[in-house]
């Protein structure tokens, strides 16, 4: 099974269209900063360029991640490869269950799972340590959360 980079590419983006939307004031930008200790004057004087271009590539980084996580079938080639020779052929697997449970759905339940189990207590533990409080780590888990949602469904449907 080969990599789609173009669904990794759209699912990177869409980590930046949800950022956008996320961190946007009227949804949860103004709770986000209070509670970042982040000023206008901080957001100001960021080069927003660099910063756009590192998080994309951060995006690309983790939609790559994402991939086992939400497509079985990547699996199927060292399960197939084992040292009895008893296993069916890669051909063979990919040929009965290539598209098995290669769904949005799927895809976004398995995404979100990553980012309850992965994001948020990676996250949690930085914010704890940074003396971050609730609001902080539930605004950033849950922006993580949806996005690796949306990310696994894109992955895991798009084939």
């Amino acid at each position: 099974m080969e990599m789609n980079f173009l669904a990794i590419l759209v699912a990177a983006i869409s980590a930046l269209v949800v950022g956008f939307i996320w961190y946007n004031p009227k949804v949860f930008g103004t709770t986000w900063m209070k509670a970042a200790d982040m000023t206008e004057e901080k957001i100001q004087g960021a080069n927003m360029a660099k910063i756009f271009i590192m998080a994309f590539i951060f995006a690309v980084l983790l939609a790559m991640s994402t991939i086992p996580m939400v497509i079985h079938q990547m699996g199927a080639f060292s399960l197939t490869q084992g040292e009895l020779g008893v296993q069916p052929s890669y051909e063979a697997f990919m040929a009965d269950y290539a598209n098995q449970f290669r769904t949005f759905k799927h895809g976004t339940f398995h995404g979100a799972i990553a980012g309850i189990f992965v994001a948020l207590p990676i996250l949690g533990t930085n914010a704890l340590f940074e003396r971050k409080s609730a609001k902080y780590i539930l605004i950033n888990s849950g922006y993580w959360i949806v996005t690796l949602a949306i990310m696994g469904g894109i992955i895991c449907a798009w084939k």
